[in-house]
């Protein structure tokens, strides 16, 4: 890909720098490419041009010009580098208890631009809304398109099935996931009692043998 100059050409002094986020680098300084760029880029006479890009190529390449006055001159180029979606990765806990917030994440980290996130449920798309649905209106949760992130706030007994998600950033064909099951569970309250009174009587045993050994000298 060419990325061009357009204040480049006489006699004039050139460097290009790159930046992505808060991150900058050098990529043509003092008359020559820097180590990173010398085996993949070329300096032509109105540019740069790369042989070869990959998806850490992307940003924001600034030209600067110092011409024989002293003058500088910069141009900007914004260089986005298409890379399709990979296969994701969706975290989806296998059991969650009824009325407890339960949270699921997609996550892919290959795709450019970033990619966005539907979630499926038995092969079902979840709608953004679930009340506009009558398959999901027995459903309460939030999908982030950006994050990946499903959130059900709080977990019904409806929401048990299997989940999967699926990545897309318009560069190829969209990606999905394997599918997890997740089982919503109603919260075990005879066992927390028992749990409760077998604690209770430990303890009470344990408060026995101190006074008994105390009593005893």
């Amino acid at each position: 890909i060419d990325l061009p100059c357009t204040a480049q050409g006489g006699n004039s002094r050139v460097e290009w720098k790159f930046q992505r986020g808060s991150s900058l680098a050098l990529v043509y300084y003092n008359s020559k490419l820097t180590d990173n760029y010398k085996s993949r880029v070329e300096l032509y006479p109105t540019g740069i041009r790369f042989k070869s890009v990959t998806r850490k190529d992307t940003g924001t390449y600034t030209c600067e010009v110092i011409n024989a006055a002293g003058d500088a001159f910069l141009s900007v180029v914004n260089l986005v580098v298409q890379v399709p979606p990979s296969k994701p990765t969706a975290k989806v806990p296998t059991s969650a208890t009824i009325g407890s917030n339960a949270v699921l994440k997609c996550i892919e980290s290959d795709g450019s631009p970033l990619p966005t996130f539907t979630w499926y449920k038995d092969n079902v798309l979840l709608p953004t809304n679930p009340k506009a649905s009558p398959l999901f209106r027995n459903s309460s949760y939030t999908i982030d398109e950006k994050t990946g992130v499903l959130a059900f706030e709080p977990l019904t007994g409806f929401d048990t099935g299997e989940y999967h998600c699926e990545a897309k950033n318009g560069v190829g064909s969209g990606q999905k996931s394997e599918a997890i099951r997740m089982e919503a569970t109603e919260l075990n309250v005879g066992g927390i009692v028992a749990a409760v009174v077998v604690v209770a009587i430990v303890l009470g045993l344990i408060g026995f043998g101190v006074w008994f050994a105390c009593s005893r000298g």
